[in-house]
């Protein structure tokens, strides 16, 4: 039997294309804000954006997570956009092990905490079930237990 064959018939994982020049200059220490200005269609510095609008100084505040949410919205539907070119059809698998995955997997994991925190309860189970969906190591590395 060949490794990683799909025996239950659903669709084969999807993954992202890597995106060189944003990952050499986050390596290099690059703010988030100017790679996304750089490279609006990546997740990665959206979600990076959006993770530390939610840790600004501890105490966040209704507008840290309305500018996480922003964020995070922005780097999810940019991912969708990403996914969908690579052929996703709006399910299955995009697993977290695939590097160039865990931008659009930080994106939704901030949407569905700045969702929270914001109260809009339906959206953040939706992102908590759709992180799941796309690989249940996401949703253990990125949600809170």
């Amino acid at each position: 039997m060949a490794t990683g064959t799909n025996l239950l018939g659903g669709p084969p994982p999807t993954h992202l294309p890597a995106i060189p020049a944003v990952d050499a200059a986050l390596a290099a220490g690059t703010d988030p804000a100017e790679v996304a200005a750089a490279h609006p269609a990546a997740s990665l510095p959206w979600a990076l954006l959006g993770e530390r609008a939610l840790a600004a100084g501890g105490a966040v505040t209704t507008t840290d997570a309305v500018t996480a949410y922003a964020f995070a919205r922005t780097g999810y539907h940019r991912g969708l956009d990403a996914l969908r070119r690579a052929g996703w059809r709006g399910h299955g698998p995009v697993p977290w092990a695939h590097e160039p995955n865990r931008g659009f997997l930080r994106a939704l994991a901030v949407l569905q905490r700045a969702a929270e925190r914001i109260g809009e309860t339906e959206e953040a189970v939706r992102c908590t079930t759709f992180l799941h969906d796309c690989d249940p190591v996401a949703a253990r590395e990125l949600l809170p237990s």
